[in-house]
């Protein structure tokens, strides 16, 4: 461990360039395959909302493997769960690459999310290894760039790819990545973790650490509405390739643009967030945001149902939409896991979890619906993010803060 400290500190920007590579392992693998969405339902004889099944599977699979790569990493180290979840999703993307049916792809699918979620919990446990406390806030929120980067560029590789080679490269291409990223973490990446021998891997003790930790109050109240309210960003990342390819008529190029320009608005709230932290404290925010986020849906809803909304007023309303799960996301994070020190590996993967598996399973729907159910669902799960909320905090009572008081958090 002093070896790997001692290492990070000679070299703290290479190490937090491989977190950086591990962190957009899972942003790329949802979103590059994105713009082919219209191509590969015609090649397995289906209908676009269809492929959005692959994607929930997806967010399954990844919402679940977090709950197992929690322990493994305290367990066996760092690197040793991490080369094997980044050559199972290796093997899996290659395998959805050759997939003959649109059954074979969805499972793949599933799997390719267990292995490459290791990349992503590996990452974020190994910036307690190799940086200070103090520093942790300003590490995360490099991450988050980096992270945020990736509906930015991944899009655009995927739609040149699909263009030129056809979308069954997409997945080799992401096989190729990962392949590069095992390589250079084995040679270049220190261990952040001894193996400790101590660490239980039997089911009873740690599914009743879960349970505690789920069933506290505060944790169960603000991981609901935060779920809920980023539930609307699955729903939009699953419903986009329908709505403006479908919908719209957009060629691939354009989709890949269009789908840049509005998840800028996630990450400028998220941003943005940072500044308003300084005059308001994570609950205001929080509160605020939501509220906004359940009238903009419900504007978004009667909208379209009354056929008022063309592709301009759509993309405007998209764009502030996400801009509020900005705003949600950090801040119901940060109030969530403030009871939790000791335990806060845990509740951080157990959070990841709630979070990403409903979004998975509200977002699913949108594979048996259509397109005509993606604002329906945005607008539900904003209004019912609200309510849990409103409801929730009369059984919270007064909330814990973090030791300093501060109820913040950097993504």
């Amino acid at each position: 461990m002093t070896a790997s400290l001692s290492h990070a500190g000679r070299h703290p920007r290479w190490i937090l360039v491989l977190l950086g590579a591990l962190c957009v392992v899972t942003p790329f693998a949802i979103d590059m395959y994105l713009p082919a969405f219209s191509h590969i339902a015609r090649e397995f004889h289906t209908e676009t909302h269809s492929i959005s099944l692959s994607l929930s599977s997806y967010f399954i699979g990844f919402a679940i493997g977090q709950l197992f790569y929690g322990p493994l990493l305290d367990r066996f180290g760092r690197k040793r769960p991490l080369y094997f979840g980044l050559i199972v999703y290796v093997a899996c993307s290659i395998g959805c690459a050759k997939a003959p049916t649109l059954h074979a792809f969805v499972a793949l699918r599933t799997l390719e999310a267990l292995g490459g979620c290791a990349a992503q919990v590996a990452a974020i446990a190994m910036v307690r290894d190799f940086f200070p406390v103090e520093q942790s806030a300003r590490v995360f929120s490099l991450l988050f760039l980096m992270i945020g980067a990736s509906p930015l560029l991944a899009p655009t590789i995927g739609s040149a790819l699909m263009s030129g080679l056809g979308w069954r490269w997409i997945f080799v291409v992401l096989a190729a990545m990962a392949f590069v990223i095992l390589v250079v973490t084995f040679f270049l990446l220190p261990e952040g973790h001894q193996p400790d021998a101590s660490v239980s891997l039997r089911l009873a003790p740690i599914l009743g650490n879960f349970w505690t930790i789920f069933a506290t109050p505060q944790f169960l109240v603000y991981t609901l509405a935060g779920a809920f309210s980023f539930a609307g960003l699955f729903t939009f990342v699953a419903g986009s390739p329908v709505v403006f390819m479908d919908g719209f008529h957009m060629g691939t190029k354009g989709f890949g643009i269009t789908f840049a320009v509005l998840v800028m608005g996630f990450i400028g709230g998220n941003n943005l967030n940072v500044f308003l932290l300084k005059k308001f404290n994570s609950q205001q925010i929080f509160l605020a945001a939501l509220t906004a986020q359940a009238i903009l849906g419900s504007a978004f809803l009667v909208g379209a149902l009354a056929h008022l909304l063309d592709l301009r007023g759509m993309m405007v309303l998209f764009f502030l939409y996400l801009t509020c799960i900005g705003f949600t996301y950090p801040n119901g994070a940060a109030i969530a896991l403030a009871p939790f020190s000791r335990d806060a590996g845990s509740a951080s993967a157990m959070f990841g979890s709630v979070q990403t598996g409903i979004g998975a399973i509200i977002s699913m729907s949108i594979g048996f619906l259509g397109a005509q159910a993606v604002i329906a669902i945005m607008a539900g799960t904003a209004v019912s993010a609200l309510l849990m909320l409103l409801i929730g905090r009369r059984v919270v009572g007064e909330t814990v803060v973090s030791e300093d008081g501060a109820v913040a958090i950097a993504h």
